[in-house]
């Protein structure tokens, strides 16, 4: 295979193209389909090579399309290994670092598949009925584990159930479909075939896998093979009642010879992602508490399996650790959110934090959310996703301090436009005087002696974080002459448990509002924002955000309302997460604490309502169902305020997963906002 050889950059991704000409066009709609990011970069354990996902669109299907390839640091060139028109991802390097396990639908269907470098062969492994995840190699590489799951079968009443047989030739309808379990359904699955998830295991030759687990539980990764080869450790809650225990799971270790099982922890809450020490006599994973609250810290915590004592050794850093790699000596990496950005740290078994990197970024293409991974070589050395506000993730690499770019996925296309400029966005709210994070993107050629349109984007979760890093969908407002700010209201995360907690029974509310509305006094305030055109738009929590602002304040023209909950009475009855969030999110049942619920809907507030405002939703959203888009359409047009529903066929929660719908959302948001610009 002849290797495309590509520059190692170690100055900004673009340094190459100073000599350039100016860009001849700013972002538009059509590039979308044109945009790539690096994703899943797993460093081979001999720190010698990175395999990576090479995530872009199929303009053609309208579809994602992952390709892995693979970066030679040493000869730095850049190889496809599987390129074509299959689907490729999880790639898995063996210890030995001379093959990949990966899984792909190359053979007609998703299959986990190993190849050879040396040889340049591969094979297929399994011919499995359901997608598998949490492909793990054991330490000797003779062997691979992973989960899948396993269908449960007809129930005792579905079984007891006598119908008559049809007759030859009959035309009867669909049979009926029958639910019993407490979750029956999942955005973006629909209604779910009862399973049970269980660890497997096969030779990493080929063979026949083998089911190590048993009983009506869901067995998690991700998976830690015992140093010597002779068990795996996984995530449960074995509890009964655990289809209620949203916030419970223990560690177990399954013995790959005799499938007996030892339980490792029961601490209150959850326990995963384990990892062995190389000699076997610690285990490290992620715990986080079960406080019936909606955000709560992960902690890295450390088991001594001699004497069963635990260590935690991040109650120190008031930050989320995500995930995390052992670096020898028994020290570790670990990745959290800081203040908008993904970062890397090296933390010391007496809890001493040390930074390390701090530009992960850039796998969502759509709106700029923290986002990336990272995975760690036996020499130390670090690849991972690295990304800013002008581009999406190319494949970075660290070593001894320093850092450089191996690739520039988007340098075709990103150095011939001229995007907006990010800029970093500090006030004081005005409900409390709490601290606000956030950013603008002015408008490309932005010239500050001129009044522009202001667009208020608001983030979803509310438990997540937006940040400085690239987004397709707001350099398109940009594109179109709106400065647009996005902060990280109270409630986000990479500010500490207190600012994540502060919306703790008050989502939605006066009190995030006021971080969204300060942010347009604080921009007004600049000079160059013309106050007669303020707009304001989110999805999901921001969606919510929204629809809520409107009811509170007539300051904007228009608003665009996307995927949003307008009645939570309804919306965690008819939802596919309201298992975790009445008990996370509320101070009980809705039918006991009626008022509390209404109270956080934007349906109380739709009296109060005259801004013209799109509301946008997934026909198959399971999330935020269309029942609550359509609950407020009909109550403003009642009220016979301008509004109009966009229905989006086929799409779950995740509206924007194919390239055009994410391009119809922009245009559609865009052609709205055009209509009531004074």
């Amino acid at each position: 295979m002849k290797p495309i050889t590509t520059l190692a950059l170690t100055g900004a991704l673009f340094g190459f193209a100073a000599t350039e000409s100016v860009a001849s066009s700013t972002l538009k709609s059509d590039d979308i389909f044109a945009l790539e990011y690096a994703a899943s970069t797993q460093i081979s354990p001999d720190g010698k090579k990175i395999v990576y996902e090479r995530s872009s669109y199929d303009i053609m299907r309208d579809k994602p399309k992952r390709t892995l390839w693979l970066y030679d640091i040493a000869e730095k060139a850049h190889y496809p290994l599987f390129a074509d028109q299959f689907n490729y991802s999880q790639p898995r390097w063996s210890p030995d670092s001379k093959k990949i396990a990966f899984t792909s639908n190359s053979s007609g269907s998703r299959q986990l598949h190993v190849y050879w470098l040396a040889q340049d062969k591969q094979a297929v492994l399994t011919q499995l009925p359901k997608a598998i995840g949490d492909i793990t190699w054991s330490p000797d590489g003779q062997q691979i584990a992973f989960t899948m799951n396993v269908a449960q079968g007809k129930s005792k009443f579905a079984k007891s159930v006598k119908l008559p047989s049809k007759p030859k030739g009959a035309e009867w309808s669909e049979p009926v479909k029958i639910f019993e379990k407490a979750r029956y359904q999942a955005d973006g699955r629909g209604y779910l075939e009862p399973a049970f998830r269980h660890v497997f295991v096969l030779p990493a030759n080929g063979g026949t896998p083998r089911q190590l687990t048993k009983g009506d539980f869901q067995h998690r990764g991700p998976l830690a093979w015992s140093p010597n080869n002779q068990s795996i450790v996984f995530s449960s809650d074995q509890h009964p009642d655990w289809e209620y225990r949203t916030t419970e799971s223990d560690l177990f270790k399954v013995s790959v010879t005799d499938q007996s099982l030892t339980q490792l922890t029961d601490l209150p809450g959850s326990e995963y992602n384990p990892t062995f020490s190389k000699k076997g006599d610690k285990l490290a994973f992620i715990s986080r508490g079960n406080a019936p609250v909606p955000y709560i810290n992960n902690q890295l915590t450390l088991l001594s399996i001699k004497n069963k004592k635990l260590t935690s050794l991040t109650d120190d850093l008031d930050r989320s650790v995500a995930d995390y790699q052992w670096a020898g000596k028994g020290d570790f990496v670990i990745q959290y959110d800081d203040t908008g950005k993904r970062v890397l740290a090296k933390v010391s078994t007496r809890g001493k934090v040390s930074p390390l990197i701090d530009d992960v970024s850039g796998t969502t293409l759509g709106r700029p959310y923290v986002s990336g991974n990272f995975t760690m070589a036996n020499n130390g050395t670090i690849a991972y996703t690295q990304g800013n506000s002008q581009s999406p993730a190319d494949v970075g690499y660290w070593r001894k301090g320093k850092t450089a770019t191996l690739t520039q996925l988007n340098a075709d296309l990103l150095a011939h436009r001229t995007l907006g400029e990010v800029h970093e966005l500090n006030y004081k709210s005005e409900f409390d005087g709490e601290q606000i994070q956030g950013w603008y993107i002015t408008p490309p050629n932005f010239d500050k002696s001129k009044k522009y349109p202001l667009l208020v984007e608001i983030h979803g979760g509310p438990h997540l974080a937006y940040g400085p890093h690239f987004s397709a969908e707001l350099q398109r407002y940009a594109a179109q002459g709106y400065v647009v700010v996005y902060v990280n209201y109270r409630g986000s995360t990479s500010y500490g448990e207190r600012f994540a907690l502060l919306l703790d029974g008050k989502y939605s509310s006066k009190e995030d509002f006021a971080d969204h509305n300060s942010a347009v006094d604080a921009l007004i305030a600049k000079g160059f924002i013309d106050e007669k055109n303020l707009f304001i738009a989110g999805g999901s929590a921001g969606g919510i955000a929204t629809a809520y602002a409107i009811g509170l304040t007539d300051r904007f023209n228009a608003a665009a309302i996307t995927k949003p909950v307008i009645n939570w009475i309804s919306k965690v009855l008819t939802a596919d997460s309201y298992l975790g969030q009445i008990r996370n999110q509320f101070p009980g049942l809705p039918w006991e604490n009626l008022a509390h619920y209404w109270q956080r809907s934007p349906l109380s507030l739709v009296g109060n309502v005259t801004t013209p405002s799109l509301i946008m939703t997934g026909e198959l959203d399971r999330r935020t169902p269309m029942s609550e888009s359509e609950q407020f359409y009909q109550a403003l047009k009642l009220r016979k305020v301008d509004t109009v529903l966009v229905r989006v066929p086929g799409a779950p929660h995740g509206i924007a997963g194919r390239p055009s719908r994410m391009i119809s959302k922009i245009e559609h948001t865009i052609a709205w906002f055009e209509m009531y610009k004074k």
